[in-house]
């Protein structure tokens, strides 16, 4: 699946703000290796803030070896980072981290991965929001879950690193359009697409639990691909 080693999957539990940043960092599992955390688009000031930009979606980068495979609407099957798995193997692999979430991991409600495989993001983040519910994000109670969880990133099948930029692309520019004027685009590097968001993680400028982003993200949902859905 990734470029990574799937062992750097984190064993510990180290508390952080619910907000899109946590969903960041478990994203960054299932991206690429050195995922920037300038990507990150949670926790600060007023996501409102400053005039609303109108910029247009610039031209989209070429990934290297662009895919001569032919891709889905969930983005996979393509070109970029992934391993040479089916779907069915990755659904079952992904199952099998939800059925544990359920029991071991401490949250029975966690939702069905949706049937390309990849968690249904909408729902994980409407347990993870709730106070002391972070884990959700990251395997569960303790990383009770974790042998799972980097057993379904390993069986993740390539991805189309041009689609899920685009993709990636689309949502930033809507974000933008619908009143998070300092949503970032995202970026390719060596090939990897990497996703847009807060312009300055280290002191954040977004504030993910705001209505206003809220709203915003609500509009924009659909833009993302299964594929990426988790990362932006």
């Amino acid at each position: 699946m990734l470029p990574m080693n799937i062992t750097d999957v984190p064993r510990t539990t180290t508390p952080t703000p619910v907000t899109a940043a946590a969903r960041l960092r478990f994203a960054a599992l299932v991206a690429v290796p050195v995922l920037a955390l300038s990507a990150a688009c949670g926790g600060g000031a007023d996501s409102t803030e400053g005039a609303k930009e109108s910029s247009e979606i610039a031209d989209v980068p070429a990934a290297p070896g662009a895919a001569d495979k032919g891709t889905d609407k969930d983005g996979g099957t393509g070109a970029g980072a992934g391993a040479d798995t089916s779907k069915g193997e990755f659904y079952d692999a992904q199952m099998k981290y939800v059925q544990c979430m359920r029991g071991k991991g401490g949250f029975k409600d966690f939702p069905d991965p949706k049937l390309s495989g990849y968690l249904d993001w909408e729902k994980v983040e409407e347990i993870a929001s709730k106070p002391g519910q972070n884990e959700a994000y990251k395997g569960g109670r303790k990383q009770a879950c974790g042998s799972e969880l980097r057993d379904a990133l390993a069986a993740e099948p390539r991805r189309d690193e041009q689609k899920g930029y685009e993709s990636m692309l689309a949502h930033a520019k809507c974000m933008r359009d619908n009143g998070v004027s300092r949503f970032t685009n995202p970026t390719m590097s060596g090939g990897i697409a990497q996703p847009g968001g807060d312009p300055n993680p280290a002191n954040p400028a977004l504030d993910s639990a705001s209505p206003a982003y809220k709203k915003a993200q609500k509009a924009c949902r659909s833009k993302l691909i299964d594929s990426v859905a988790g990362m932006q």
